[in-house]
C-alpha cells in the first residue's frame, strides 16, 4: 500500500474492512498475532535520526518511535518498536493512519475499529494500553497539523 499514490489509497475505511476479513479468515488468535507479528515484520527500517525522545510512545510496553512529517496536505508516518508485537501493531496502525490528511486520521474511530478487530482484548492489558498510546501519539499529530 505505502507504494500507491494518494489518489489511487483506498479508504481508511476499506482497509479497515480488509484487516477485517483478513482477521475473520484467520480464525485464532495465534494465527492473527502471527498475522500482526508479520505486518511488523514488513515496516521499512526507521532511520536513527528519528529515533529520538520526542518520537517515542509513552507507557508502551517496548520501546516504540513514530515520525511524522507532512506530504503537502497528507501525514506520512515512520515506525518501528524493538518489540514484535508492538512493532506489528504500529505497522497495522501506519496503515490505516499514514499518508492521510489530519482531518481524515481525526474522523476515524480508531478504538472502535480496534475493538472491532478484537486486537485490545488479544494482548495483555499493558500491551493494549500501548496501542492506546499509539493511537494517541498519531491522533496528536494530526490535531497539531490540522
Amino acid at each position: 500500500m505505502p507504494d500507491a499514490s494518494p489518489a489511487d489509497r483506498p479508504s481508511i475505511d476499506v482497509v479497515l474492512a480488509d484487516f477485517i476479513e483478513s482477521f475473520d479468515l484467520l480464525g485464532d488468535w495465534e494465527g492473527r498475532m502471527e498475522y500482526v507479528i508479520e505486518l511488523g515484520r514488513d515496516l521499512a527500517p526507521l532511520d536513527d535520526a528519528d529515533r529520538i525522545e520526542a518520537n517515542k510512545v509513552p507507557g508502551c510496553a517496548a520501546q516504540v518511535w513514530l515520525a511524522v512529517h507532512r506530504d503537502g496536505p497528507r501525514l506520512v508516518f515512520r515506525a518501528d518498536s524493538d518489540s514484535a508485537i508492538s512493532k506489528g501493531n504500529i505497522a497495522l496502525l501506519l496503515q490505516l493512519y499514514s499518508d492521510r490528511t489530519p482531518d481524515e486520521i481525526l474522523a476515524f474511530d480508531a478504538r472502535a475499529a480496534l475493538d472491532r478487530l478484537g486486537l485490545p482484548q488479544a494482548l495483555t492489558p499493558q500491551r493494549a494500553n500501548g496501542l492506546n498510546n499509539m493511537v494517541g501519539k498519531i491522533r496528536q499529530a494530526a490535531s497539531v497539523a490540522a
